[in-house]
């Protein structure tokens, strides 16, 4: 199971601005030393050294993250924020060409959704796209983003094969068992189970946890209880997420607590605030880092979520 992120900041896509691109060359000619060019190593190695939030992007695309298992021809995708157009430019030079989709929505906030009109394969009568989400009736809302006077072209126009699916249980794609939970989130928000019998992968943006999802009844156990790597809405610190409580988001301690309390084995920090510049969230990372050893946490990884990251399980 190839797990691929497309699309990681939340809200609103969220570009690098000029001025910030200017401020990184400048802090990254601040440390430039004359031994630094005497070679080809020296370089590589100046450049290993540099701080993250300088030496590349986390992404300013919306939520849209894959995944991908051996011996099968397509993919599996949650949510298609404008991370999706990305991924469908990827996907024009893969060989052989993935001929079929399988589409699940967390939820339909314009975040969510407003990659699907730029999805180049959906225009492809060879491919085949299935959506799935719990919400009935929501094909309305992906066909409506796509009518005058929001988008020149209906989603008649995309020839791909469409087929829509308001699910209630489980769902089997190829090899891989589906499960959902509804989240708290202001109009309801939904997290997705991965299962492939080995390992389970959850995908659980847009969620603020509460009290009642560290409850260890059975429900909770089944969804949550040991999966191995889980991309979670970690958008806010502490202090934030008080502040802005209610609206839908979770704060990264409350994501290494949740961790920690169903023996979670790896967080992905997700759906960054469209605010946050890249050396803020590399300072959330720490903080969330720090915060697991200063809590005698043990057992558990955390990342962030950024444009082009792949894990493997």
């Amino acid at each position: 199971m190839r797990i691929h992120f497309w699309g990681v900041r939340g809200s609103l896509p969220s570009p690098q601005l000029p001025s910030q691109i200017k401020s990184k060359i400048s802090s990254v000619l601040e440390r430039l030393k004359p031994s630094d060019l005497e070679s080809a190593e020296s370089k590589e190695r100046f450049l290993a050294e540099l701080p993250p939030w300088l030496f590349g992007t986390i992404g300013g695309n919306t939520p849209c993250v894959s995944i991908k298992v051996d011996g099968f021809k397509g993919f599996i995708i949650f949510d298609s924020g404008s991370g999706l157009r990305e991924m469908g430019i990827a996907m024009a030079k893969e060989k052989p060409k993935p001929i079929h989709y399988h589409l699940f929505y967390s939820h339909f906030h314009w975040d969510h959704i407003q990659g699907l009109p730029f999805f180049n394969p959906a225009y492809d009568p060879s491919v085949s796209v299935d959506f799935y989400s719990p919400v009935e009736n929501f094909k309305n809302a992906l066909c409506e983003q796509m009518a005058p006077p929001y988008f020149p072209a209906p989603m008649d126009a995309m020839s791909s094969k469409k087929t829509f699916h308001c699910i209630t249980g489980k769902v089997m794609v190829n090899s891989l068992e589906i499960s959902f939970k509804k989240m708290n989130h202001p109009g309801g928000s939904y997290a997705y189970g991965v299962n492939d019998g080995k390992h389970r992968f959850i995908y659980a943006t847009d969620t603020e946890l509460s009290a009642t999802d560290f409850i260890r009844n059975d429900e909770n156990a089944a969804f949550f209880g040991g999966v191995d790597i889980i991309a979670l809405d970690s958008q806010y610190t502490l202090g934030e997420a008080i502040e802005k409580y209610n609206w839908g988001h979770s704060a990264f301690s409350m994501a290494v607590d949740f961790a920690a309390n169903w023996g979670i084995k790896h967080v992905v920090l997700f759906h960054h605030d469209p605010t946050y510049d890249d050396r803020k969230l590399v300072n959330i990372l720490q903080s969330a880092r720090w915060y697991t050893e200063r809590m005698g946490i043990k057992g558990i990884e955390i990342s962030l979520a950024t444009e082009g990251l792949e894990l493997t399980l």
